[in-house]
């Protein structure tokens, strides 16, 4: 039964690309070539009279949520498209056909049991903006506070979900067929955009992402986020305070008020790498239909977002580890940046340092210290493309939502301002960043959280010697250095689950290397033994993310 609705749905996709004059997409693309033969089997009624980019985009909406967000976030990249088509496809941001009136209404009377009239002061019927998952409504709260009301598609979790198992059959026959399949990692990749477009469809989470986010850019003047009233809230509705500004993709509108579009664009980066790193919660689509500029002062201008059904969380070793390359990247150090990617295993261990290091400073030396309008994306990303496929470099899937914000980001940074130094923006932040984590400030606060565990560490410090000594005095003390077992250690130790040991060992050589101080006169072994133990100790930390 499952293969058959799989089946009955890729001939409906053919049937929409045909019906839209978009056959030739099938025929000229390597990976769908094989649905070729099912023109044999299906009538061809082609319409080719409407240009190419409105066909894209009709074939697109008939398609439905999945292929809608595809198209979405292609046209946030004009450098990459004809003017024509990213035209076309901007439109799927939120000018997607709105359903009917009587049915939105229907849905919101279903989830207050009472009537829409009952609930709100005025709800007006007509759509202000309707997108691929959801469209969205004005309304007047019964106090006089003007909302937005976002209402859930009729159907849309069956259709998400169909073209999931799609998508996983695909990538299964990736996995197995393909050459470069166990490297992509496509199963993974699928199995996180999963988790990503089921969560848009409880209005709840987002609710909760966006109070989340307001909390986070508190008193900020460079992010206004909307309030959410909960108590209008449901699984299918959300209720949010309607904001008011230009749209960030209406460049005459913003020019004509003398907006300041150098500092738009630099705040720009600097949300996101604050958010990324600072905050550690990313608003994960940030397409221009999503973003509005508020110009109350034109010459400081604001963003006000919307939409906070995908965001984004790293794990804090991700976080280190971006934050690591991105800074070896400003200092030019591509020895550093070879050798972070070998020691998070993102390469396989046999890999030359030095070859990795000379195949990333071709790519990255081209493009440094150049404004966005004189770098060719196309040239990066294929350099990046041949790098990964010649060093058999892993593809992340945890990372799937930050390189989908990052390309966001980096088109919006070009229609703003084309002149803007992306590096010189982010570099403050994640230095910054840097040393907050790492810095004597940082490891003091570290020892002052972890002190319960560290007491607790010492007083089981004598038992631990204790045990130590009776099996060394009876013989029986060994030491296993087999590689299974070392990399079950160093699996455990990613994870965190190596605390107490840690702090056992951090704790015996904090107090080792005290004792040396006081009783010797070269201090050198004690400060060696006192760094030691406290780099142990904050190694042995517990999980945790950043405060938000």
């Amino acid at each position: 039964m499952w293969r058959r609705k799989n089946l009955l749905r890729m001939l409906s996709i053919q049937r929409v690309l045909v019906r839209h004059g978009l056959d030739e997409l099938i025929t000229a693309t390597h990976f769908l070539r094989p649905l070729r033969f099912f023109f044999y089997l299906l009538p061809r009624k082609s319409d080719k009279s409407a240009p190419l980019g409105e066909r894209l985009r009709l074939a697109l909406i008939e398609l439905g949520p999945i292929f809608v967000k595809f198209g979405q976030a292609i046209s946030t990249r004009r450098d990459l498209l004809p003017t024509d088509i990213a035209d076309e496809l901007a439109q799927l941001q939120d000018r997607v056909p709105p359903f009917p009136s009587d049915e939105a209404v229907a849905i919101l009377e279903d989830a207050y049991g009472q009537s829409v009239d009952e609930v709100f002061a005025r709800f007006d019927r007509e759509p202000l903006a309707a997108a691929s998952i959801a469209q969205v409504h004005s309304a007047q709260l019964p106090d006089g506070t003007e909302v937005i009301v976002k209402i859930l598609r009729p159907g849309v979790r069956g259709r998400i979900e169909q073209d999931l198992s799609i998508l996983y059959a695909i990538a299964g026959l990736a996995d197995k067929y393909w050459e470069n399949g166990k490297r992509l990692r496509p199963l993974e990749l699928v199995a996180e955009y999963e988790k990503t477009i089921l969560d848009e469809l409880n209005l709840m989470r987002e609710g909760a992402n966006c109070s989340q986010l307001k909390r986070n850019f508190d008193g900020s003047d460079l992010l206004y986020v909307p309030d959410v009233y909960w108590d209008f809230c449901r699984p299918e509705v959300l209720v949010q305070e309607r904001i008011y500004g230009v749209p960030i993709s209406d460049m005459d509108a913003l020019r004509a008020a003398n907006t300041n579009i150098q500092l738009l664009a630099e705040n720009g980066v600097e949300i996101f790498f604050t958010q990324v790193f600072r905050h550690n919660f990313f608003h994960a689509d940030m397409h221009p239909g999503n973003i509005f500029v508020q110009l109350d002062n034109p010459e400081r201008p604001r963003y006000a977002a919307v939409d906070f059904g995908i965001v984004g969380t790293l794990s804090p070793t991700d976080q280190y580890f971006l934050a690591s390359n991105f800074l070896a990247f400003f200092d030019r150090d591509y020895h550093r940046i070879a050798k972070l990617h070998l020691d998070s295993g993102w390469v396989p261990a046999g890999t030359r340092i030095d070859e990795l290091e000379s195949a990333i400073r071709s790519v990255c030396e081209p493009i440094f210290n150049k404004p966005l309008s004189e770098i060719s994306f196309a040239q990066v990303l294929m350099g990046l493309f041949e790098t990964a496929r010649r060093f058999d470099i892993e593809i992340q899937p945890q990372l799937i939502l930050l390189h989908k914000t990052l390309f966001n980001i980096e088109g919006l940074g070009r229609e703003l301002y084309p002149e803007l130094d992306l590096w010189k923006t982010a570099h403050p932040v994640l230095r910054q960043w840097m040393q907050e984590q790492v810095g004597p400030k940082a490891i003091v606060d570290n020892l002052r959280e972890n002190l319960p565990q560290l007491r607790e560490a010492i007083r089981e410090l004598p038992g631990v010697i204790h045990a130590l000594s009776e099996q060394a005095r009876q013989g029986n003390l060994k030491v296993r250095m087999d590689a299974p077992e070392l990399q079950a250690i160093r699996e455990q130790l990613q994870r965190q689950q190596r605390q107490r040991f840690w702090l056992a060992a951090g704790s015996t050589a904090v107090i080792s290397g005290t004792l040396i101080l006081i009783v010797n006169s070269s201090p050198w072994p004690g400060w060696t033994l006192l760094v030691a133990g406290l780099a142990a100790i904050f190694t042995g930390r517990p999980a945790g993310t950043p405060s938000r």
